[in-house]
């Protein structure tokens, strides 16, 4: 929902909001007969059946579940992440590196894992250079992905830099990084016009704890190459469960 510019839906040359895109599904469900609720779910019980969904404003029993709630990236809580989220920080490359605000443009991202290394190599198909961002002095990535990021010509690797804030010109818009040397303290300010997290997720799943069996960080777990979960009539779908294909993992 808080995706601008949705690049790569099928049917869409031309681009479609996220907001316009979740509308568009809204009202094709509703045409084939689903009613939809905004409503905040407070508790769901899944021990006892019929299965028990309560929001804020009902209460329904149903004999079957599909849990979808996916998963939240993890944030730095930059001073000014908030002012600028959606309008310059994003978590996702792939949904929104190929915004027209970030083509052509200078691009961070920060992290040392495969998500991290992953999300720079992508961004080097939209971005002018791509600046990488590790707080350690090392990779986290595989050996593999490690090469592919060193052969890039167009990606730059900072060692022991610490992320710090966000910096704007006088129009209110991004123009660089606020970033500290882990190892000697100096604070600089690295010019970029895109700033993208590449330090994991965690799964919405909270509410099912002690009812479903979930991973150790919280994923929900399936049979293989299904969406069956260890309670019969409950199911998983998405990022809650598909943690290894997430941008952020």
């Amino acid at each position: 929902m808080t995706t601008t510019e949705v690049e790569n839906f099928p049917g869409f040359p031309d681009g479609i909001t996220g907001p316009d895109l979740m509308d568009r599904m809204r009202r094709q469900a509703e045409r084939w007969g689903a009613e939809l609720f905004q409503e905040d779910v407070e508790f769901v019980d899944v021990k006892n059946s019929p299965f028990t969904v309560q929001s804020s404003e009902r209460k329904v029993n149903c004999h079957s579940v599909i849990v979808a709630t996916g998963a939240t990236a993890r944030r730095l809580s930059l001073p000014r992440e908030d002012e600028f989220w959606s309008r310059g920080i994003s978590a996702c490359a792939i949904c929104d590196g190929a915004s027209p605000l970030f083509k052509g443009q200078v691009l961070a991202v920060v992290g040392g894992g495969d998500t991290a290394t992953e999300e720079a190599l992508y961004l080097t198909k939209y971005g002018r250079h791509v600046h990488l961002l590790v707080r350690r002095d090392q990779l986290r990535a595989s050996k593999a992905m490690q090469d592919r990021v060193y052969n890039n010509p167009n990606i730059t690797v900072h060692f022991n830099t610490e992320t710090l804030d966000i910096v704007s010109n006088t129009k209110g818009q991004m123009s660089g990084i606020l970033v500290r040397k882990v190892d000697t303290g100096e604070e600089s300010v690295l010019e970029a016009k895109g700033l993208f997290y590449g330090i994991g997720h965690s799964p919405n799943s909270q509410f099912l704890e002690g009812q479903i069996e979930l991973d150790s960080s919280g994923y929900v777990l399936v049979e293989e190459g299904t969406a069956k979960t260890s309670v019969e009539g409950v199911f998983a779908a998405g990022d809650v469960q598909f943690h290894d294909l997430l941008i952020g993992s």
